[in-house]
Protein backbone atom coordinates (compact mmCIF):
# COMPACT_ATOMS: atom_id res chain seq x y z
CA UNK A 1 0.00 0.00 0.00
CA UNK A 2 1.21 3.57 -0.81
CA UNK A 3 1.89 6.30 1.10
CA UNK A 4 -0.90 8.06 -0.38
CA UNK A 5 -3.26 5.48 -0.30
CA UNK A 6 -2.62 5.15 3.44
CA UNK A 7 -3.27 8.81 3.84
CA UNK A 8 -6.47 8.47 1.85
CA UNK A 9 -7.37 5.13 3.53
CA UNK A 10 -11.18 5.98 5.38
CA UNK A 11 -11.59 5.25 9.00
CA UNK A 12 -14.92 6.67 9.09
CA UNK A 13 -17.53 7.33 6.56
CA UNK A 14 -20.95 8.18 6.94
CA UNK A 15 -23.39 10.70 4.59
CA UNK A 16 -22.32 13.18 5.82
CA UNK A 17 -18.54 13.21 6.56
CA UNK A 18 -15.96 10.82 5.68
CA UNK A 19 -12.88 10.81 8.04
CA UNK A 20 -9.23 10.04 6.64
CA UNK A 21 -5.93 9.25 7.91
CA UNK A 22 -4.69 12.04 6.59
CA UNK A 23 -7.86 14.45 7.94
CA UNK A 24 -7.05 12.55 11.49
CA UNK A 25 -2.85 13.97 10.87
CA UNK A 26 -4.31 17.75 10.05
CA UNK A 27 -6.16 17.70 12.75
CA UNK A 28 -3.89 16.39 15.23
CA UNK A 29 -0.98 18.50 13.75
CA UNK A 30 -3.37 21.81 13.93
CA UNK A 31 -4.05 21.14 17.72
CA UNK A 32 -0.26 19.95 18.47
CA UNK A 33 0.47 23.82 16.85
CA UNK A 34 -1.77 25.46 18.50
CA UNK A 35 -0.69 24.17 21.56
CA UNK A 36 3.00 24.78 20.95
CA UNK A 37 1.90 28.55 19.95
CA UNK A 38 0.03 28.80 23.07
CA UNK A 39 3.61 27.96 24.84
CA UNK A 40 5.72 30.50 22.96
CA UNK A 41 2.85 33.05 23.58
CA UNK A 42 2.83 32.34 27.35
CA UNK A 43 6.50 32.60 27.52
CA UNK A 44 7.02 35.53 25.87
CA UNK A 45 4.35 37.25 28.41
CA UNK A 46 6.22 35.46 31.50
CA UNK A 47 9.67 37.15 30.22
CA UNK A 48 7.10 40.67 30.33
CA UNK A 49 8.24 41.76 26.83
CA UNK A 50 5.41 44.11 27.01
CA UNK A 51 6.52 45.75 30.18
CA UNK A 52 8.36 48.52 27.94
CA UNK A 53 4.70 49.47 27.09
CA UNK A 54 3.75 49.79 30.66
CA UNK A 55 1.71 46.79 30.41
CA UNK A 56 0.99 45.86 34.13
CA UNK A 57 1.18 41.99 35.32
CA UNK A 58 -2.94 41.74 35.49
CA UNK A 59 -3.15 43.35 32.20
CA UNK A 60 -0.74 40.94 30.70
CA UNK A 61 -2.33 38.03 32.09
CA UNK A 62 -5.69 39.17 30.64
CA UNK A 63 -4.55 39.46 27.28
CA UNK A 64 -2.95 36.42 27.21
CA UNK A 65 -6.20 34.74 28.65
CA UNK A 66 -7.99 36.10 26.18
CA UNK A 67 -5.17 35.05 22.76
CA UNK A 68 -5.32 31.77 24.31
CA UNK A 69 -8.83 31.12 24.26
CA UNK A 70 -9.22 32.87 20.68
CA UNK A 71 -6.59 30.55 19.36
CA UNK A 72 -8.15 27.17 20.86
CA UNK A 73 -11.51 28.66 19.07
CA UNK A 74 -10.11 29.00 15.69
CA UNK A 75 -8.11 25.55 16.08
CA UNK A 76 -11.22 23.85 17.12
CA UNK A 77 -13.17 25.52 14.09
CA UNK A 78 -10.13 24.41 11.84
CA UNK A 79 -10.02 20.74 13.10
CA UNK A 80 -13.84 20.07 12.71
CA UNK A 81 -13.60 21.57 9.07
CA UNK A 82 -10.74 19.37 8.20
CA UNK A 83 -12.24 16.09 9.16
CA UNK A 84 -15.21 17.01 7.27
CA UNK A 85 -17.79 18.58 10.02
CA UNK A 86 -19.44 21.99 8.98
CA UNK A 87 -20.14 24.33 11.91
CA UNK A 88 -23.33 25.93 10.25
CA UNK A 89 -23.95 21.90 9.57
CA UNK A 90 -23.65 21.20 13.64
CA UNK A 91 -25.49 24.47 14.98
CA UNK A 92 -28.41 23.94 12.79
CA UNK A 93 -28.32 20.05 13.77
CA UNK A 94 -27.74 20.94 16.95
CA UNK A 95 -30.25 23.84 17.87
CA UNK A 96 -33.11 21.95 20.03
CA UNK A 97 -29.57 20.50 22.00
CA UNK A 98 -28.45 24.10 22.35
CA UNK A 99 -31.40 25.51 23.18
CA UNK A 100 -31.96 22.96 26.38
CA UNK A 101 -27.97 23.22 27.61
CA UNK A 102 -28.31 27.03 27.08
CA UNK A 103 -30.99 26.61 29.76
CA UNK A 104 -29.59 24.19 31.91
CA UNK A 105 -26.77 26.25 32.10
CA UNK A 106 -27.35 29.82 32.60
CA UNK A 107 -25.32 30.25 35.29
CA UNK A 108 -22.06 29.22 33.18
CA UNK A 109 -23.00 31.27 30.49
CA UNK A 110 -23.07 34.29 33.04
CA UNK A 111 -20.27 33.70 34.84
CA UNK A 112 -18.71 33.20 30.93
CA UNK A 113 -20.34 36.34 30.12
CA UNK A 114 -18.71 38.37 33.46
CA UNK A 115 -15.36 36.84 32.81
CA UNK A 116 -15.43 38.83 29.28
CA UNK A 117 -16.12 41.95 30.62
CA UNK A 118 -13.99 41.77 33.80
CA UNK A 119 -10.69 40.70 30.88
CA UNK A 120 -11.81 43.67 28.76
CA UNK A 121 -12.57 45.67 31.80
CA UNK A 122 -9.57 45.54 33.74
CA UNK A 123 -11.10 46.50 36.69
CA UNK A 124 -9.98 43.30 38.53
CA UNK A 125 -6.37 42.18 37.49
CA UNK A 126 -3.74 39.72 38.80
CA UNK A 127 -2.39 40.50 42.32
CA UNK A 128 -5.55 42.83 43.49
CA UNK A 129 -6.53 42.44 46.34
CA UNK A 130 -10.15 42.19 47.03
CA UNK A 131 -12.89 42.11 49.75
CA UNK A 132 -16.19 39.84 48.80
CA UNK A 133 -19.36 41.30 50.07
CA UNK A 134 -19.43 38.23 52.71
CA UNK A 135 -15.91 40.14 54.20
CA UNK A 136 -13.83 37.29 53.24
CA UNK A 137 -10.11 39.31 51.42
CA UNK A 138 -8.15 37.85 49.24
CA UNK A 139 -5.55 38.17 46.68
CA UNK A 140 -6.54 37.60 42.99
CA UNK A 141 -4.34 35.08 41.68
CA UNK A 142 -6.03 33.94 38.13
CA UNK A 143 -8.77 35.43 36.03
CA UNK A 144 -10.35 33.01 33.51
CA UNK A 145 -13.33 33.32 31.55
CA UNK A 146 -15.95 31.76 33.67
CA UNK A 147 -13.93 31.50 37.66
CA UNK A 148 -11.31 33.97 39.44
CA UNK A 149 -9.15 32.20 42.08
CA UNK A 150 -8.00 34.31 45.08
CA UNK A 151 -5.66 33.38 47.62
CA UNK A 152 -6.96 34.37 51.38
CA UNK A 153 -4.84 35.55 53.72
CA UNK A 154 -4.97 31.91 55.26
CA UNK A 155 -3.16 30.45 52.33
CA UNK A 156 -6.75 29.12 50.96
CA UNK A 157 -7.55 29.38 47.58
CA UNK A 158 -11.52 30.35 46.90
CA UNK A 159 -12.94 29.69 43.53
CA UNK A 160 -15.16 32.28 42.92
CA UNK A 161 -17.86 32.54 39.91
CA UNK A 162 -17.01 36.18 37.78
CA UNK A 163 -20.61 36.76 37.97
CA UNK A 164 -20.15 37.17 41.47
CA UNK A 165 -17.58 40.42 41.16
CA UNK A 166 -20.50 41.65 38.69
CA UNK A 167 -23.76 41.37 40.82
CA UNK A 168 -22.25 42.06 44.11
CA UNK A 169 -20.17 44.73 45.97
CA UNK A 170 -16.76 43.74 46.14
CA UNK A 171 -13.98 46.06 47.57
CA UNK A 172 -10.90 46.29 45.17
CA UNK A 173 -8.36 47.58 47.49
CA UNK A 174 -5.95 47.88 44.96
CA UNK A 175 -7.86 50.89 43.17
CA UNK A 176 -7.35 52.44 45.87
CA UNK A 177 -4.12 54.54 46.40
CA UNK A 178 -1.39 51.83 47.72
CA UNK A 179 -1.18 53.98 51.36
CA UNK A 180 -4.64 52.98 52.86
CA UNK A 181 -6.22 54.23 56.25
CA UNK A 182 -7.10 51.39 58.55
CA UNK A 183 -8.18 51.97 62.59
CA UNK A 184 -7.52 50.22 65.73
CA UNK A 185 -9.92 50.81 68.74
CA UNK A 186 -9.88 50.46 72.27
CA UNK A 187 -11.81 51.79 75.24
CA UNK A 188 -10.38 52.70 78.76
CA UNK A 189 -11.76 53.08 81.87
CA UNK A 190 -13.25 56.32 83.13
CA UNK A 191 -11.38 58.68 85.05
CA UNK A 192 -8.59 57.85 83.27
CA UNK A 193 -5.73 60.52 81.66
CA UNK A 194 -7.10 61.04 77.96
CA UNK A 195 -3.96 63.51 77.01
CA UNK A 196 -1.86 60.14 78.89
CA UNK A 197 -3.76 57.71 76.57
CA UNK A 198 -3.47 59.52 73.29
CA UNK A 199 0.25 59.72 73.65
CA UNK A 200 0.56 55.97 74.52
CA UNK A 201 -1.40 55.16 71.49
CA UNK A 202 0.61 57.30 69.22
CA UNK A 203 4.07 55.65 70.84
CA UNK A 204 2.38 52.72 69.95
CA UNK A 205 1.72 53.09 66.28
CA UNK A 206 4.90 54.67 65.97
CA UNK A 207 6.98 51.69 66.96
CA UNK A 208 5.58 49.69 64.02
CA UNK A 209 8.00 49.30 61.12
CA UNK A 210 4.63 48.66 58.74
CA UNK A 211 2.97 51.93 59.87
CA UNK A 212 3.46 54.75 57.78
CA UNK A 213 5.08 58.00 59.17
CA UNK A 214 3.98 59.93 56.33
CA UNK A 215 0.76 60.84 56.90
CA UNK A 216 0.83 60.62 60.36
CA UNK A 217 -0.50 58.58 62.73
CA UNK A 218 -4.00 60.66 64.88
CA UNK A 219 -5.91 59.70 67.39
CA UNK A 220 -9.57 60.60 67.65
CA UNK A 221 -11.25 60.27 70.72
CA UNK A 222 -14.74 58.42 69.14
CA UNK A 223 -17.17 58.52 72.55
CA UNK A 224 -18.12 58.49 75.75
CA UNK A 225 -19.10 54.75 76.09
CA UNK A 226 -21.23 52.71 78.75
CA UNK A 227 -18.50 51.28 80.80
CA UNK A 228 -15.44 52.95 78.53
CA UNK A 229 -13.89 56.13 77.18
CA UNK A 230 -13.53 55.05 73.14
CA UNK A 231 -11.09 55.63 71.31
CA UNK A 232 -9.21 54.78 67.86
CA UNK A 233 -6.01 55.24 66.96
CA UNK A 234 -5.68 55.68 62.67
CA UNK A 235 -2.57 54.77 60.69
CA UNK A 236 -1.39 54.28 57.00
CA UNK A 237 -0.09 51.23 56.07
CA UNK A 238 0.96 50.26 52.02
CA UNK A 239 0.53 46.36 53.46
CA UNK A 240 -3.02 46.65 53.05
CA UNK A 241 -3.35 42.45 52.31
CA UNK A 242 -1.50 41.98 56.01
CA UNK A 243 -3.24 44.47 57.62
CA UNK A 244 -4.98 42.22 60.40
CA UNK A 245 -1.31 41.06 61.53
CA UNK A 246 -0.21 44.79 62.04
CA UNK A 247 -3.19 45.45 64.07
CA UNK A 248 -2.91 42.48 65.90
CA UNK A 249 0.61 44.00 66.46
CA UNK A 250 -0.59 46.99 67.24
CA UNK A 251 -3.31 45.55 69.50
CA UNK A 252 0.33 43.45 71.64
CA UNK A 253 1.88 46.87 72.31
CA UNK A 254 -1.42 48.92 73.49
CA UNK A 255 -1.58 46.28 75.83
CA UNK A 256 1.79 46.42 76.90
CA UNK A 257 2.30 49.76 77.44
CA UNK A 258 -1.40 50.36 78.80
CA UNK A 259 -0.33 47.79 82.20
CA UNK A 260 3.17 49.92 82.26
CA UNK A 261 1.00 53.18 82.36
CA UNK A 262 -1.47 52.28 84.77
CA UNK A 263 -4.26 52.80 81.86
CA UNK A 264 -7.12 50.14 82.45
CA UNK A 265 -9.04 48.62 79.71
CA UNK A 266 -13.13 48.04 81.85
CA UNK A 267 -15.16 45.16 81.91
CA UNK A 268 -18.39 45.54 80.64
CA UNK A 269 -20.50 46.27 83.59
CA UNK A 270 -24.07 47.29 84.76
CA UNK A 271 -25.44 49.46 87.29
CA UNK A 272 -28.65 47.40 89.13
CA UNK A 273 -30.35 48.92 91.28
CA UNK A 274 -32.28 47.08 93.71
CA UNK A 275 -35.73 48.39 95.13
CA UNK A 276 -37.21 47.05 98.31
CA UNK A 277 -40.88 47.87 99.55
Amino acid sequence: MKFKEILEYSLVNTENFNITVYNLMATIVILVITRILIGIIHKIFRRKIFTNNNIDVGKSHSIYQLTKYILWVIAIVLSLETVGIKITFLLAGSAALLVGLGLGLQQVFKDIVSGLFLLFEGNLKINDVVELDDGEIGRVKEITFRTTKIETRDNIILVVPNSKFIDSNVINWSHIQKRTRFYVQVGVAYGSDVNLVKKVLLDCADKHKDISKSPKPFVRFNDFGNSSLDFQIYFWTDRSFEVENTKSDLRFEIDKQFRENKIQIPFPQRDIHIRTK
